[in-house]
């Protein structure tokens, strides 16, 4: 990959992240609920399930996805249902302030990484995305494992930085509201925008 593609791709890789979607969603109720360094846990998973993605793209299980409705419906399905678990789950979280470092988690750190990954893993338009924009960046005529390998910590790079701002503000802006009404309508608010994620992905098709 030359200087001039990566680049590109790195500026690509900048809006990528940046666009709102369930994965900024996510960063910013585990900021609000967690705090930012417990929070950011979330994101680890999130960017684990973008690194597996892009390996079952780069080992071209990807268009088989893209090609099976079967396998396509599957992986859209269960991405469906797991945005509306989590959006039910944060609906239902209750309305208690973090008070500092200290302050009992609601969640063990494993779980925040679990449900990251699983967020985005279960994404097939994250998968069909990798599939028809990534190998616009790779020359085929190159060895294709130390291509993968830059795009891949391209990708992780711009996630880290941005999720960390996502999950920042929400840590540090969203929970400055004392009043516990304030949060439970934060986190309500939140579990509306994964309800509604999910039903933009049930009604989405591979031609939109």
């Amino acid at each position: 990959m030359s200087l001039e593609v990566w680049l590109t791709f790195f500026a690509a890789s900048w809006l990528i992240s940046l666009s709102p979607g369930p994965g900024a969603v996510y960063a910013m109720s585990c900021g609000l609920n967690h705090g930012f360094w417990r929070g950011y846990a979330g994101t680890i998973g999130l960017i684990a399930g973008i690194m597996t993605l892009l390996a079952v793209v780069s080992v071209g299980l990807g268009a088989l996805v893209a090609a099976s409705v079967t396998a396509f419906q599957l992986v859209k399905w269960c991405g469906v249902a797991y945005l509306v678990y989590i959006g039910v789950q944060q609906w239902r979280s209750a309305g208690r302030r973090l008070e500092g470092p200290g302050a009992k988690a609601r969640l063990p750190l494993r779980t925040l990484v679990a449900r990251g990954f699983a967020l985005n893993a279960t994404n097939p338009k994250g998968a069909l995305f990798m599939l028809a924009v990534v190998p616009q960046f790779v020359d085929p005529s190159a060895p294709l494992a130390p291509q993968y390998l830059l795009i891949a910590a391209t990708l992780g790079f711009t996630d880290v930085v941005v999720m960390a701002g996502y999950t920042m503000f929400a840590a540090k802006v969203l929970a400055a509201l004392r009043d516990p009404k304030h949060l439970v309508a934060l986190n309500r608010l939140f579990g509306g925008l994964f309800v509604g994620a999910a039903f933009l992905l049930a009604t989405w098709k591979r031609g939109s």
